[in-house]
């Protein structure tokens, strides 16, 4: 039984949070965590493929596979903020997480999201750029390009996120310090406070809206500029593969952001959603993206497709 008093800590910061993982249902955490355990696996291995193949072999040293590595690397932190806590509160029962280990796990799950996001929305610039300005493509995106682009995909995320961490220093908790979730989250924190929540809420819908919004509104643009160029292709094959491809694409996106968006609206309007539908859907959107990046980017693409395959031949022979 979880006991509602805090050890060692004060009216003003717990020293310890609780995660309960899924209220009402932790009689089937257990199996619940097959199918995450599952996912999780399959992410590591599919984005451990990519880096590999991709690190070791020179020839892909261009730009789409760069942008691929850095998705990879985001998604394999991304899923590894929560997945392994989840874990271990299912498996074995470790609900209490210490006050900074909870703000750090906060911290890393919205600077990762954030940074993925913007990786995103450099892979469809750089798919825009390879279809629609095909002859400007290396001049356009050469390795010093890629490495700007690389850093304040990496550095929007912290500046965005960190304003997070001081919001909720600067919250009293008076004694609630137990969170109705699986991992920690900014909304989800906030919510324990006996203060004004109203700066978090404020820069937490301001951060979403112009920040992820606008990346949304520009991947949504890439993409319509990338289909309307392979409409004036002549050749239908030549259609087909890239509205197969571009489809597939926009899918993902959609995965990541469809959910992501539910629930962080959820935290502020939602209060109808029943709380199992609005937990295990936040934690999809941090695991079912990194397990489908490396089939759809990696393992669709045929040089990779092709170096995986040659790895096989080398390993049976």
């Amino acid at each position: 039984m979880l006991s509602a008093s805090i050890p060692n800590g004060t009216a003003f910061h717990p020293s310890t949070f609780v995660l309960l993982g899924i209220p009402g249902m932790q009689d089937q955490h257990v199996w619940i965590s097959i199918p995450f355990c599952s996912m999780y696996i399959l992410a590591l291995v599919g984005n451990g493929t990519i880096l590999y193949i991709i690190i070791t072999d020179r020839a892909l040293h261009e730009p789409m596979y760069l942008f691929l590595c850095l998705l990879s690397i985001t998604d394999l932190v991304l899923c590894s903020t929560t997945l392994p806590k989840m874990l271990a509160i299912f498996w074995l029962s470790s609900h209490v997480i210490s006050y900074h280990g909870c703000l750090t796990q906060m911290f890393f799950v919205h600077a990762v999201f954030a940074t993925e996001s913007a990786v995103l929305l450099a892979m469809a610039f750089d798919r825009y750029v390879a279809i629609c300005r095909p002859l400007h493509y290396t001049s356009i995106l050469n390795a010093v390009v890629i490495g700007k682009i690389g850093l304040a995909c990496v550095m929007r995320g912290l500046l965005f996120v960190f304003p997070f961490v001081i919001l909720i220093e600067r919250l009293p908790f008076c004694g609630h310090h137990i969170i109705p979730h699986t991992y920690c989250e900014h909304m989800g924190i906030a919510k324990l406070a006996c203060a004004s929540i109203k700066p978090n809420t404020i820069y937490g819908l301001t951060v979403a809206l112009s920040v992820t919004g606008m990346d949304v509104v520009l991947i949504a643009t890439s993409y319509i500029l990338i289909l309307q160029a392979v409409l004036r292709l002549l050749s239908k094959d030549a259609q087909f593969r890239a509205f197969s491809t571009c489809g597939a694409h926009i899918c993902v996106i959609l995965v990541f952001y469809i959910p992501a968006f539910f629930s962080f609206f959820t935290h502020r309007f939602g209060h109808r959603v029943p709380p199992q539908v609005h937990i295990i859907l936040a934690n999809l959107y941090l695991l079912v993206p990194p397990v489908l990046n490396p089939l759809v980017y990696g393992i669709n693409t045929k040089q990779i497709r092709l170096r995986i395959l040659d790895f096989f031949v080398k390993r049976r022979g």
